[in-house]
């Protein structure tokens, strides 16, 4: 079984999905979700260009202050989500991840929800490992 050498985006709160904060998640990799979705703590909303998980922010808002300033407000440029169907889904998992299937959606997350759990749990496999 051949897995990716690319880890996942991971959400680490729940809420609905902000342009402001797909904005700066989308450097990072590519994008399953758009604005406005709803999304959980553990469920992966992206491929990391790096090999390994990283938890974001994307329910974070943008601070709304009292200034007034030419041109710094622009419209976040968002590149278009990539949108995972069943068979995509299924091979993109990797072994702490499963596929959650609703009639509305397809969804991937993680199998440890908590992001504390899973970050001991990886640590304890790196340690196993070494021994």
């Amino acid at each position: 079984l051949r897995t990716r050498a690319t880890g996942s985006l991971v959400s680490d709160r729940i809420g609905a999905v902000t342009s402001y904060a797909l904005a700066g998640i989308q450097e990072r990799g590519s994008i399953f979700v758009e604005p406005g979705d709803e999304v959980y703590e553990g469920m992966v909303i992206g491929e990391n260009s790096r090999s390994d998980d990283m938890d974001v922010n994307c329910v974070r808002e943008k601070k709304l202050t009292n200034m007034r300033a030419s041109g710094t407000d622009d419209s976040e440029k968002l590149i278009p989500p990539k949108k995972l169907n069943m068979e995509g889904a299924l091979e993109f998992c990797r072994e702490d991840e499963c596929v959650e299937v609703t009639p509305a959606v397809v969804r991937i997350r993680k199998v440890t929800l908590d992001g504390a759990e899973r970050a001991r749990a990886t640590s304890r496999a790196k340690k196993n490992n070494q021994s």
